[in-house]
Parts: C-alpha cells; structure tokens; sequence
C-alpha cells in the first residue's frame, strides 16, 4: 500500500499561486512558481520565501537535556549557549550518517533538532531508543523528555539580502518598543534594554530569538540553506497562512518572491551545501563529507558510535567531498561518472548550471589523491567525456558576488 503523501499547512496558498507540485520525502510541495532560474535570481539579488513545513522538529526537555544530546550525537551540546544554533549529524551505530540537523538551544533545559523532511521518522526513533539506553544506562533517573512536533510546526524561510528589511516591515507596531535586556546573541552592551528592530540587527549567523508577527509568537532563526542572509521562522500549524501572507505583504516594496524546492536546490549547490539522499547517504561516513571535525573526541565522554567513529578516522576516506567547475555548456548530473586516464575515480552527487556564475557546477566524491583545487578530470555525460576541474567550497560566496 503506497503511503498517503503529505500536505503542508500552507498547501492550499501554494495551489492559488499556481505552484508546480513534486513529491519530495512524501510531502506535496512546491518545485516552483513560474521560473524556477527567477526564483534563484531573486534570492540572490533581493529576497524569496520558502514553505519548509515538510520539515522535522523535535524538542528535548529536561537537566538531562544537553547531557543526552552529548551522548546521542557526535557534537557537544551542553556548551552551546542560549540562543544559539548548531549544524550536526546524526549518525548509525556503525558509524554512518543517519542525518545531517540544526540544533536550537532554547534554553538552559530545553533544544529543538530539525531533522530533513524524509528522515524525521528514523531520527526520532533513533533519539528515543538513545533515550531509553541513557535513561536506564548512561543516567539512570535523569530529567529528559522528548516530543515530536514535528506535525504541529510550519517553518517558513525568507532568504536573500533584503531578508532583514522584510522582517521588519512585518513586525507588529506593537512589537516595535522596548525588547528587553538582551543576553544572548547581542555582543553591545548585554545589560541593556533594545528595540526589537536592534535585536534582529543584532542576531547574528546560526542565533536565533523569540518574536511576534501578526500576532503569533514564533522564533526567529538566522540560518539558512541558500548561501545567502535570511531567516527561518518556526511557528505553529494554526499561524502558518496568517505568517506567510504578512511576510508576503512586507516583501512586495523588497522584491519579495515565493520560491520552490528547484531554486532551493541550485541555491544551495552554489553555497556547496552537501542534500541528504545526495552528498549524505547511509553509506557515508563524516570524514567522507568533510565533517570530522565536528566529532567531540577531545570535548564529551561515551557517545553513540564513539568506537566505531575512532576506527572509521583511523584511515583516511579513499574518496572525499569535492567540488566541480567546467567551462563548457554540458551540466554533470548526479550519478555521472568521473574518469582520469580512462579510470574511474569518482561519481558526481549534485549537478546543474549556476544561475549566477553561469557555468556548470557539480559536488562529487573524487579519489582523495585528486582531490586537490585544480586537477582536471573528465565526467562522462551521455557517453563523451567533458573537463571538468577540482576547485575549492564553496561556489559562490556572498560576500564576493
């Protein structure tokens, strides 16, 4: 029996734009609007909403809250402060990725992980397992609750470099004054009293701070999956329409678009950031993705998988994370083969045209003797041979475009 596919919150103001539909991870959602190169452009160049409802989030509660992400995930979590956000994976028992998430540090006792979309099921079951075993095992008795609000949350992203000045716009009058001591994510003068409109000039990259438009309480994240400045907004299902048509009336003077999953993915191409089911699979280990680093050998004690994650770092990967550039007109697509003197050396993962460098990009795992800015290889794309050459991540950066 095929599993009924999901809808969003927001599906049916997607259906009035006249969205193009696709299944992605079992939920209906949008692949574009109209052109998906002009929903790219428009995120580079002046902003695009994105519905990410499909999206997992699951809150852990509790004293024993940042000592059961120590031991349930290869990162430390208890030094992270309020306010923060961080990139993690979530890997198997053996050693390889489950998923890649972002961490929220609501507060002393409380996190909110979002997992991807396809995998919420099997990171919440692996959490609640973990759970069981630190409960009864690592600290019996601790103070550690778990919920999945994963079908009660919408998040809706607004990226793109007047991201800021739509946030504003769309805050509520009353929300304009005062916004209280600010602590966390704010470097100048913490003991002070700002408005809200300083406190998002102040929230700096991967914090986050509580908010209210329209009238619903939400929070205000600035993270992102395009390369660009922007914010993630989680709030709940029943506020979700209201949120997203005055997010659209604050962005019609900033060049505000709806953006589908197509620009979403050539926009996080270009920022080199790895799709889980592409550059992260079940068979991929961190070190192969370039995300050793983030393993706290040196900073926590036991962890889920610590042996197994020693022993995989032992040998170096014999292929690594790269990125691709060619300059002719042919895109490598994922699955492509990689060829040096007629030798395979690696497959393509993600690949398409950049629609702002104007040229074909593609990620791939390369034999780690090639994987060195610089070096030429070939793709086979439809049975010819086309050069493509190593270069450093990422492919666009914002701060130089």
């Amino acid at each position: 029996m095929t599993a009924e596919i999901k809808e969003t919150p927001l599906h049916e103001t997607h259906a009035k734009l006249g969205a193009t539909f696709t299944d992605f991870g079992g939920w209906d959602m949008p692949l574009k609007y109209g052109s998906e190169l002009a929903e790219h452009r428009a995120v580079r160049e002046a902003a695009g909403i994105f519905d990410l409802s499909h999206m997992g989030e699951v809150r852990i509660t509790g004293a024993g809250a940042a000592a059961f992400l120590d031991y349930a995930l290869v990162a430390k979590y208890s030094s992270m402060k309020v306010g923060k956000a961080k990139y993690g994976v979530i890997v198997n028992e053996q050693g390889y990725l489950l998923d890649d998430l972002i961490t929220y540090r609501l507060g002393e006792e409380e996190f909110l992980i979002v997992p991807n979309a396809s995998n919420t099921p099997a990171v919440v079951e692996a959490l609640q397992n973990r759970l069981q075993t630190f409960l009864t095992e690592v600290e019996p008795g601790a103070d550690v609750r778990m919920f999945d609000e994963s079908g009660d949350t919408a998040l809706i992203a607004v990226q793109g470099p007047h991201s800021q000045a739509i946030i504003l716009a769309a805050l509520d009058e009353g929300a304009k004054g005062e916004f209280g001591p600010r602590t966390t994510t704010s470097d100048e003068d913490p003991s002070g009293t700002i408005t809200v409109g300083e406190a998002v000039d102040q929230l700096g990259y991967y914090a986050w701070m509580p908010l209210t438009i329209a009238g619903i309480d939400l929070i205000l994240a600035r993270t992102g999956y395009t390369g660009e400045d922007g914010f993630e907004l989680y709030v709940p299902n029943i506020g979700a329409e209201r949120l997203w048509d005055t997010l659209v009336t604050a962005g019609a003077d900033h060049g505000l678009v709806p953006c589908g999953l197509a620009a979403r993915d050539s926009l996080r191409l270009e920022a080199g950031m790895p799709l889980y089911g592409n550059e992260l699979t079940l068979s991929t280990t961190p070190y192969d993705a370039g995300l050793g680093r983030m393993i706290g050998f040196k900073t926590k004690g036991e962890f889920v998988a610590r042996d197994a994650l020693a022993a995989l770092g032992e040998t170096e990967p014999e292929r690594i994370l790269v990125g691709l550039t060619a300059t002719g007109r042919r895109a490598a697509r994922s699955g492509s083969v990689i060829l040096s003197d007629g030798a395979e050396v690696g497959v393509v993962t993600s690949g398409q045209p950049s629609p702002t460098l104007g040229h074909p990009i593609a990620l791939a795992y390369l034999d780690r003797g090639l994987a060195v800015p610089g070096t030429e290889v070939e793709v086979d794309i439809r049975g010819k041979a086309h050069e493509f050459t190593v270069v450093e991540l990422p492919f666009y950066r914002r701060s130089e475009n």
